[in-house]
């Protein structure tokens, strides 16, 4: 199955990162390279894109479609979470822009084996990553009854979720759960029938919960905000689209908190904390899909984009 997936907020994530002909820019989650495309397409002679994804299929795909930019672009394989190594491994101290789309790939959802979709039977996998070990299997089979809650009423926002880990728990008493077609029809029983028409697919939060715990998205991103921002350049952008809001809480606060970081009580007439602004948060509100856009690519409803500047 060849890589498809449409980049959202494109043009307004390629307009918030003010491109510099010679600047260094990194696509932290590279995908396909729809977005990194576009980057490399405004840079001059002397600018440099570095990509960077775990999934093996995004790596080849990103690697055949850029590869009319020769040298201007270099692609790793790796964890965003480690932008820092390795940019100091290529030479590179400092960039003038980044960007982070958190969302899954439409080609990572539609690609059964994977195991990411509740629309195919296919074995519990959901690794973006398949070099780490754990897997969506060992997370339904070997998680305790109230971290199986947590992480459903978490990460999924689901209300049944007491409900839906505690049929997962009775369900593998009888053996191991192997599948997400399995898991399907445990998570539909133990949803009310009525409630069942309401709200999209029954496994859908689930499906997310369990896909954020097992490739630890939230704690990746939470730990990595900070070094980010330190890596820009004077004028410097980071771009950053969530599709969950736990993700948009993340970004919004670690983007406030770095415009602000004064920790003096709200009274006191001068600053004596000593901590300094890092720099301003370009988007008072988040940048949201167009209509049209909407429309076009359902999956792009719930996207926010949220952009911050080096000072």
């Amino acid at each position: 199955m060849a890589f498809e997936h449409t980049s959202v907020l494109l043009l307004e994530t390629i307009d918030g990162l003010c491109i510099k002909p010679g600047g260094i820019y990194v696509d932290g989650t590279l995908g396909g390279g729809g977005h990194s495309e576009r980057v490399a397409g405004k840079l001059g002679e002397s600018g440099r894109l570095v990509g960077i994804d775990q999934d093996e299929a995004a790596i080849l795909a990103a690697r055949e479609r850029l590869s009319v930019f020769g040298d201007k672009v270099t692609i790793v394989r790796s964890n965003y979470r480690n932008t820092k190594e390795i940019l100091s491994g290529l030479g590179i101290t400092k960039i003038d822009g980044m960007i982070l789309d958190l969302g899954v790939s439409s080609y990572q959802l539609d690609t059964g084996e994977r195991g990411f979709s509740y629309r195919f039977d296919a074995p519990l996998d959901m690794r973006m990553d398949d070099r780490q070990s754990l897997t969506a299997r060992d997370i339904i089979n070997n998680y305790d009854e109230m971290t199986l809650y947590r992480i459903i009423k978490e990460y999924g926002e689901d209300k049944f979720a007491k409900n839906i880990a505690r049929h997962i728990v009775m369900a593998r008493q009888k053996g191991p759960l192997e599948t997400t077609g399995e898991l399907n029809q445990v998570i539909k029983a133990a949803i009310p029938a009525r409630m069942r028409a309401e709200g999209g697919h029954p496994s859908k939060r689930t499906f997310q919960a369990v896909r954020i715990e097992c490739n630890r998205e939230l704690e990746v991103l939470k730990e990595s905000l900070e070094d980010l921002i330190e890596l820009l350049n004077p004028g410097g952008r980071l771009c950053i689209i969530t599709f969950h809001s736990l993700e948009d809480r993340i970004v919004k606060t670690a983007f406030k908190q770095a415009a602000n970081p004064c920790t003096c009580p709200p009274g006191f007439p001068v600053c004596v904390c000593g901590k300094v602004s890092k720099g301003k948060v370009i988007t008072g509100r988040p940048i949201v899909p167009k209509d049209e856009e909407q429309k076009e690519n359902s999956r792009s409803k719930s996207a926010k984009l949220r952009i911050f500047e080096k000072a």
